[in-house]
């Protein structure tokens, strides 16, 4: 599953290569995907699993929108960890428990960095939803890159830090010529 990702990603680079670092591509191209993900399963969730009716539990009756949320985070939640961990940020010397707890920290405060731009942009900037919504997510992604980079998936040293993304870099132009090659030869 790594190589497939890791090919996929390094196919399209090339293209992104002028305006972003390959960690950053990797980071948006995993990020964008898991997105997707997210509120494709989101839809399905709340229009055909739950139908948009009350969902009864043991424990408590949840709205299905909550319950779609719930469904939804509980795949891409491991999902993009594990992409943040072995595709964008693989030379972490962290542990990985100690990484799981703290992604799961910095994606809770993502959700309430997110209600609480939302909220401002909308009720005291008077700004649409939808404009609120895209100029949140353009500073909580930023946020995340800098703080899944820097806490997160952290590389010790700063040397250890420059070999990967040379390493990186490497990779990524030895599968471009090997792609290059391929097609040289067809």
């Amino acid at each position: 599953m790594k190589n497939l990702i890791n090919a996929v990603i390094n196919f399209f680079y090339p293209l992104f290569r002028p305006f972003m670092p390959l960690q950053t591509f990797r980071y948006a191209a995993c990020g964008g995907g898991n997105t997707l993900l997210d509120i494709s399963l989101f839809y399905i969730s709340f229009h055909f699993l739950f139908k948009e009716q009350m969902v009864h539990t043991p424990i408590v009756t949840l709205r299905p929108y909550v319950a779609a949320f719930l469904v939804s985070f509980s795949i891409t939640f491991p999902l993009g960890f594990y992409m943040s961990r072995t595709i964008v940020f693989p030379g972490s010397t962290l542990r990985g428990r100690i990484q799981l707890l703290r992604y799961f920290m910095m994606v809770l405060i993502c959700l309430g960095l997110n209600y609480i731009f939302i909220k401002l942009f909308v009720e005291q900037c008077h700004l649409y939803p939808t404009v609120a919504k895209i100029l949140t997510t353009f500073i909580v992604v930023a946020f995340s890159f800098i703080t899944q980079k820097n806490f997160t998936f952290k590389v010790e040293t700063p040397e250890e830090e420059a070999l990967l993304e040379a390493e990186t870099i490497v990779e990524a132009e030895a599968l471009e010529e090997e792609r290059s090659t391929v097609g040289n030869r067809q």
